[in-house]
């Protein structure tokens, strides 16, 4: 399977945005998927995270009540609906997947597979 994430761009402080992690070339239901940020001089760290069938999800501490991922299998599709936008969330984000069904999240190192990122600017 490929990703290709979309849906970065600028918006000021209290905006919103929605990332779309879209994937291709193999069925992705029993993927696990996970968003990751990396912003500049930084690593790279996990923002949220699905399991395969949508109902267990992960998300670090400060995308907790501003953040919601959500998936459609029938888009072959995640999602990262960001609300309550800061300037400390600028960073480079990035979908990573793993075919794993069993799997919630885990470390970069633990997926398999993972696309070109997309740039979140927010300007204060």
């Amino acid at each position: 399977v490929q990703l290709q994430a979309s849906g970065g761009g600028l918006v000021q402080a209290g905006g919103s945005l929605r990332l779309s992690c879209a994937a291709s070339g193999r069925t992705f239901s029993k993927y696990a998927v996970a968003w990751f940020r990396q912003a500049p001089g930084k690593g790279r760290g996990v923002v949220a995270a699905i399991n395969w069938n949508g109902q267990r999800t992960h998300y670090a501490d400060f995308a907790k009540g501003r953040f919601a991922i959500s998936r459609d299998d029938a888009q072959a599709s995640v999602y990262l609906q960001m609300s309550s936008l800061k300037p400390e969330d600028t960073a480079v984000y990035y979908c990573y997947a793993v075919e794993a069904p069993g799997f919630l999240w885990g470390p970069v190192t633990a997926y398999t597979v993972w696309g070109r990122g997309t740039q979140v600017t927010v300007s204060s």
